[in-house]
């Protein structure tokens, strides 16, 4: 069972994942797209032992990336597929997938992320269900130009439907510093995405709206509620409200680590390099940018 469905994976080093999510999409999906950052590893060799059509691009961040393949590859399908080398579909998930795509009766599919740690499903802390929207008509969706925190906006009708997808880092299971590697790279897109907005550095391209669509209600709990609260203490509530009121002590041990790691390394590493490039700014007497692109090597 093929579908008329692209499915687009953003690589660099990925030799360890890419073999089982190609295998988790390969018999539903008619064509499938890699688009690397110049991987240093077997990655690309991978992709064509697979058959997928492969390209290489400079990274600047996911949406960019995401944009570039949008505009500069032969896509031969309407519904396009946004999947990570580290996130694998199951058979019923295509099924799901199937109805709603010959119903022809949205524009969008909204999936549930069931993400693992250290190999364990992280039931709680509010990550599950959380939905994010992974399949949508290209002539109808585009993704946001944001450093962090990306999401696809589809102008028509979306549905949210009952599809898991696997978020399983396999080789960051075992080791974790791997985990710490990545996250140090996406705190600094995050501190980048908060100056951005606090500075009113550049025209945000989504409407926080508390009672539009899960984007633009996402959007304002972070950027009307989460922004607003002083540095260095946001991490505390954030690990309070997902541990705690999120009940995520219920995931043992590894959701302990999770929860942890997530606001006291992740959370508060996006804040001390906040903290950091506004004294900088301050004391060297230039602008955000000119810190940003000078000590972080990032123009924007």
């Amino acid at each position: 069972m093929k579908l008329k469905l692209t499915a687009i994976i953003l690589t660099y080093n990925e030799q360890i994942n890419l073999p089982e999510c190609i295998n988790s999409i390969k018999e539903y999906t008619d064509e499938i797209l890699v688009i690397d950052s110049f991987s240093t590893d077997r990655t690309i060799e991978i992709a064509k032992s697979f058959g997928c059509k492969t390209y290489q691009n400079k990274f600047i961040n996911q949406a960019k990336q995401f944009i570039w393949a949008i505009e500069n590859t032969d896509i031969k399908n309407e519904w396009i597929l946004r999947i990570d080398a580290d996130e694998r579909w199951a058979k019923e998930g295509f099924d799901e997938l199937k109805k709603i795509i010959e119903a022809d009766s949205s524009d969008g599919v909204y999936v549930k992320m069931k993400i693992f740690f250290m190999g364990r499903w992280i039931k709680h802390g509010g990550f599950y269900p959380n939905y994010f929207l992974r399949v949508y008509k290209k002539s109808k969706g585009k993704i946001e130009d944001r450093w962090m925190d990306e999401h696809i906006k589809v102008e028509g009708k979306t549905i949210i439907s009952n599809i898991d997808v696997i978020e399983s880092n396999y080789d960051r299971q075992k080791n974790i510093s791997l985990w710490t590697d990545k996250h140090n790279k996406y705190s600094t897109r995050e501190a980048i995405e908060f100056l951005i907005a606090k500075h009113n550095l550049k025209e945000m391209d989504t409407v926080a709206n508390f009672w539009g669509n899960k984007t633009e209600r996402k959007r304002w709990l972070k950027e009307k509620l989460y922004f607003h609260i002083p540095l260095f203490l946001r991490p505390f509530l954030y690990y309070i409200h997902r541990y705690i009121f999120k009940f995520g002590f219920l995931d043992g041990k590894e959701g302990f680590i999770f929860h942890y790691l997530h606001a006291f390394w992740y959370r508060f590493l996006v804040d001390v390099k906040v903290y950091q490039i506004e004294q900088l700014a301050k004391k060297e007497n230039k602008t955000i940018p000119e810190v940003i692109k000078e000590h972080y090597g990032i123009e924007f």
